[in-house]
């Protein structure tokens, strides 16, 4: 069912009113008992989801890509930068 608003002459207040397609406009407003005008507003819909025009429409073969991210093979592996160098020298033991 749509929104309408209106706009009442007499108290100036503006309010809201769901009413089906069918339903005549209102002509009085219920708290004052003014005549009442609907107004134009803007429609209000909304995009919901994760970007439908990203993911749905898509192009094929476009020629820009994401880059991938690499693949991980071992949860429990360190970073390279953690792992000693293989030319270091091995640590001298103290006596």
């Amino acid at each position: 069912m749509p929104l309408y608003e209106y706009k009442c002459k007499k108290c100036g207040t503006v309010f809201e009113i769901l009413q089906k397609l069918s339903d005549p406009p209102l002509a009085v407003h219920k708290k004052c008992g003014g005549e009442v005008d609907r107004l134009i507003s803007t429609s209000a819909f909304q995009f919901k989801g994760s970007g439908w025009y990203v993911n749905d429409y898509s192009r094929k073969g476009s020629k820009e890509k994401a880059p991938e991210a690499p693949a991980v093979k071992d949860k429990d592996a360190k970073p390279a930068a953690a792992k000693p160098a293989a030319d270091s020298k091995p640590s001298t033991p103290k006596t």
